[in-house]
């Protein structure tokens, strides 16, 4: 669906240092760090999640890591609501990767 972008909450816990500055580093092309190990992004269609999913498995040990990509319908990121510091994020979708 051309123009539609899609939202998505992405949370890792990541035990080796080395790696998490890496996955940390790939979610910054896609989107927004809202806490440590917590990123909002806004995606223009599955492709782009496609090419972040590749490009986390190269990083990732599959025994250690987890990296839990939540997919938030348009509805709901209107309706995510914040108690203390920050704001949902309104990234555009044109991330250079």
């Amino acid at each position: 669906m051309a123009g539609e972008e899609w939202f998505y909450v992405v949370a890792y816990d990541i035990p080796d240092d080395r790696r998490r500055m890496r996955v940390a580093k790939i979610l910054e092309d896609y989107g927004d760090r809202v806490q440590y190990s917590v990123f909002e992004l806004v995606l223009d269609g599955p492709k782009r999640l496609c090419d972040l999913r590749r490009r986390l498995a190269r990083v990732l040990d599959a025994e250690q890591d987890s990296v839990r990509i939540y997919y938030l319908c348009t509805g709901c990121r209107s309706r995510t609501s914040i108690v203390g510091l920050g704001a949902v994020s309104d990234s555009p979708s044109g991330y250079v990767v």
